[in-house]
């Protein structure tokens, strides 16, 4: 069962969102926010397998919430279902360490595959999404940083590009044939190279740069 908190200050969408994944055998709504403090602090409390974080909300926006969560619930995915469709506003969310982003107008079921895809560990992002945040990332200062094989050792370019496809720590351990403890200390590592927060936006990068 994923257990999901879902967060929009506007009641009836909230409440809407609510009852239709409640609709799915698999999920189960732990808990409704209707502002990015009341989310953090519930996230806290409820430790949700996932988080529907809408951006635009009083007391505290989406994005503040939303890295607020990351930083304090580390096992906890966001995912973020939104109206704004402006770049900055993407590159933003992804940063403060959403796995995904949608745009409201998307079908239920979008959501709900989106919703899978992150407790599993993948990154989602709706139809388009991708190549404008890789030629975000692209024009800034990632662009800048020197080639992967002056970046990288060649271990650490192995786990990237499997990060890049979607491995688990212990798939990635078993293809390589060392301990889960070795992949986390490369992925620290990497994200460190980067200048990321998490794995998602190393993905991103290793997507758009690595052949």
């Amino acid at each position: 069962m994923i257990r999901l908190l879902v967060v929009d200050d506007q009641a009836l969408v909230r409440q809407g969102l609510a009852a239709l994944l409640s609709l799915y055998d698999d999920f189960a709504v732990v808990g409704e926010a209707e502002n990015g403090e009341e989310a953090v602090r519930l996230a806290q409390s409820l430790q949700p397998d996932v988080v529907l974080m809408d951006l635009s909300m009083p007391v505290k926006d989406g994005v503040k919430a939303t890295a607020e969560i990351a930083g304090a619930c580390p096992q906890t995915k966001i995912l973020v279902l939104t109206t704004y469709d402006d770049d900055d506003c993407i590159v933003k969310a992804l940063r403060a360490g959403a796995c995904a982003y949608l745009f409201k107008d998307c079908q239920s079921q979008d959501v709900a595959a989106a919703i899978r895809s992150v407790y599993h560990g993948f990154w989602h992002l709706g139809p388009g999404i991708s190549d404008r945040v890789i030629a975000c990332l692209t024009s800034s200062a990632l662009r800048k940083k020197a080639s992967p094989k002056e970046m990288f050792t060649a271990r650490q370019l192995e786990v990237l590009q499997l990060l890049c496809q979607g491995k688990s720590t212990s798939e990635i351990a078993r293809s390589l044939a060392i301990t889960p403890r070795t992949v986390n200390n490369h992925v620290s590592q990497i994200l460190g190279q980067l200048n990321v927060r998490d794995r998602t936006q190393a993905a991103l990068w290793a997507r758009q740069n690595l052949d």
